[in-house]
């Protein structure tokens, strides 16, 4: 059998989409991908031998500018993805049994698997923008009170308006194209009426929190078995484990002054940094010789071996930590990120930093917490808990959706 992935996103959208094709590979089913075409990604999924498909413009491009995109710059870049996804995903679909996307609003894969005649899927790796009984579109769990019915609905009413904002006429238009009629909701079209989750249920526990047949599969986890660079081997090794500050594909989100303020905070508790560069480029304040820097390494292999991690709150970056029994400290800024801060500090594997635009003095106070042994007990126990086996749960149900879809029907 042959599938189709698709994402247009960061690394968090990117990496589990590799993940589940290997998974997909080791049942004796042909997977590819469609991704941005960042060079980050393709170095991932060839790692992990997958081939690539490039799919719309690179993700560096729209984020990396000194200042967050605006919502002008949301208004361009729907459309222009929307077009992408007919094109790009209509070829590379082609003799597939299954299509699976994620990421940023995938408006048009549902369309194009339509065309095709094949199974679709929509997964997402967080409950947010799922129709919930308990938050608001867009609100994270436990920022406020439920609304009420009467509330929750005309919320849900302008969430709706608004995703059709940003791609309905481009969707429309393209369905047109192709024989296919107007679609009036392109959100709970998109969505379905059962999109899959790919997040651990200890993190990210689902049930009872939409009012959509969400099929949990767990986290979509990469196997990493890449020995750490030998000069970062020898820098753990000459002291006491010390603290990771990383911010991933962050670039202009990235909190002002973090990599000061974090290394400040560290130096208070008495540890050492591993400091990873990332989209944001973060770089020492000095030349002490407390402080390494990191590109591109084994996360799960790394995160054994430190004190605390110190990171944005993304869903991959919190799931690796949690599987290492690391302690963390989430400064988060966008999106899911506040959800996975708070979801930390509930469990009990570390703090939420509270304010967007952390100091020396902020990062220090949360980490207090997230270096007590407590906390790290509790870290490693909650680790034993994390199912391993996501990705080859999602593989098998594609497969076994996709073949239920092509038997013939009987009297």
């Amino acid at each position: 059998m042959r599938v189709l992935l698709s994402t247009w996103g960061s690394r968090g959208d990117v990496e589990p989409l590799a993940a589940l094709a290997v998974a997909l590979r080791e049942l004796g089913a042909e997977a590819r991908v469609c991704a941005p075409p960042d060079e980050e990604f393709a170095e991932l999924l060839a790692r992990a031998g997958v081939p690539l498909v490039p799919l719309g413009p690179s993700v560096r491009s729209v984020v990396s500018g000194p200042k967050p995109p605006t919502a002008q710059d949301a208004f361009r870049l729907a459309p222009r993805l929307v077009a992408a996804r007919f094109e790009t995903l209509t070829a590379a679909a082609e003799g597939c049994d299954a299509l699976l996307a994620t990421g940023l609003m995938p408006a048009g894969a549902r369309d194009v698997a339509e065309k095709l005649g094949i199974r679709y899927v929509l997964a997402c790796f967080h409950t947010l923008g799922l129709p919930s009984r308990h938050f608001r579109p867009g609100a994270r769990p436990g920022a406020q009170s439920p609304p009420d019915e009467t509330d929750k609905r005309v919320l849900w009413e302008q969430d709706a308006q608004r995703v059709n904002a940003l791609y309905g006429e481009a969707l429309n238009s393209h369905r047109a194209a192709i024989g296919l009629p107007p679609v009036d909701n392109v959100r709970d079209h998109v969505l379905t009426g059962s999109p899959w989750l790919a997040a651990d249920p200890a993190l990210c526990p689902a049930q009872g929190l939409t009012e959509l047949d969400v099929v949990q599969t767990g986290a979509w986890i990469l196997p990493d078995d890449r020995p750490l660079p030998r000069e970062l081997e020898a820098f753990l090794d000459a002291g006491e484990p010390p603290v990771y500050v990383g911010f991933g594909s962050m670039a202009a989100h990235a909190p002002e002054g973090i990599a000061r303020s974090a290394i400040e905070a560290s130096r208070a508790h008495g540890r050492r940094v591993v400091l990873a560069r990332g989209w944001a480029g973060l770089t020492p304040i000095d030349g002490a010789d407390d402080c390494f820097v990191v590109g591109e390494v084994n996360q799960q292999a790394l995160f054994r071996r430190v004190a605390a991690v110190v990171h944005h709150g993304g869903a991959g970056t919190t799931t690796t930590a949690a599987r290492a029994g690391a302690p963390q400290v989430v400064v988060p800024r966008i999106a899911d990120q506040p959800y996975w801060a708070d979801r930390v500090a509930e469990l009990g594997i570390g703090t939420a930093h509270q304010g967007s635009a952390p100091t020396a003095e902020s990062l220090s106070a949360a980490l207090a917490p997230a270096l007590a042994p407590g906390t790290r007990d509790r870290a490693r126990a909650v680790a034993g808990t994390i199912r391993p086996d996501g990705a080859a749960e999602a593989a098998r149900l594609l497969l076994d959706g996709a073949r239920q879809d092509k038997r013939p029907a009987t009297d």
